[in-house]
């Protein structure tokens, strides 16, 4: 059972949801994988009532076992396989953040415990169930630590999925997505709580986002995809170089991109193209 849930005013997209959660008992278990984080970022109606999640804890990074649940060697949401890590030790990435709410308010997560959109939690495609990762807004420049127990999102480029309390926290409620840092945390190293209070950064004026469609040894493989997406009309081509581990990568990129929606557009039509290792980049004048 699958359902497709409408789009809230102001979100960007709307999120398809396998709530294998309310036969939970009269399934396999390995289907729990879907309980939880759903295809694309669902935000919900917002709570019925003012709830005040500016102090909602932080997640505490400790050393916690394996949920028996939601760790599979890999498992295959829509066609697509995904595998998940056995360990988060030195995991970073960036990209696009988005969150889940009062939809899923009470349901199963992948790990098995209940979602609760007011506490600071996620969902992740590959990270162990649980882990503790460290959120930074690179729009804004705040961050939060949550714990990670639930699988998703699966959808565009989106890397994580937040819980409402941690997305309100990041100031991404109103635009629905927010371009992120995500640090895994390891409890035997993790800094102070205090290192992780809320602060507020002014982007750089000249940053941007972009769609990396690759990173190349060899010019002529740069040129030749340049060329190949010459046809696609929906964003300005750029090719720069880039001095790494010793070698030149020729990086070729569409953009700039205005938000979510245009960024899943340009997607959908590289897929089609057959054009799928792409990733969402914020780019810097320092960095052409």
């Amino acid at each position: 059972m699958i359902n497709t849930l409408s789009k809230p005013n102001g979100s960007d997209d709307g999120r398809i949801c396998a709530p294998y959660a309310d036969v939970w008992l009269l399934i396999s278990l390995p289907l729990m994988l879907f309980t939880g984080c759903a295809v694309a970022p669902e935000r919900g109606p917002m709570p019925s009532t003012q709830v005040d999640v500016s102090a909602a804890p932080d997640g505490i990074p400790r050393n916690e076992p394996k949920s028996r649940y939601g760790n599979p060697p890999s498992y295959v949401v829509f066609g697509k396989r995904y595998f998940t890590r056995n360990s988060s030790v030195g995991f970073r990435q960036r990209g696009i953040a988005s969150w889940y709410g009062r939809k899923f308010h009470g349901r199963r997560t992948s790990s098995g415990e209940i979602y609760d959109m007011f506490k600071m939690t996620a969902a992740h495609k590959e990270l162990p169930l649980p882990t503790y990762v460290q959120v930074k807004n690179l729009e804004n420049g705040r961050r939060v630590i949550v714990r990670v127990n639930d699988r998703g999102p699966f959808h565009g480029d989106r890397i994580i999925d937040l819980s409402y309390a941690a997305a309100r926290k990041l100031d991404m409620i109103g635009k629905g997505t927010g371009y992120v840092e995500v640090h895994a945390l390891d409890p035997r190293n993790a800094p102070p709580r205090g290192q992780y209070v809320r602060r507020t950064v002014p982007p750089p004026l000249d940053q941007g986002f972009y769609l990396q469609v690759g990173a190349f040894a060899h010019r002529e493989n740069a040129e030749r995809m340049m060329s190949r997406l010459a046809t696609v009309n929906v964003a300005t081509l750029t090719m720069s170089e880039k001095r790494q581990n010793g070698m030149t990568l020729y990086r070729v990129r569409m953009g700039p991109l205005v938000n979510s929606r245009e960024i899943d557009r340009l997607v959908e039509t590289l897929n089609r193209m057959g054009v799928a290792d792409t990733k969402v980049v914020m780019q810097v004048a320092s960095d052409h």
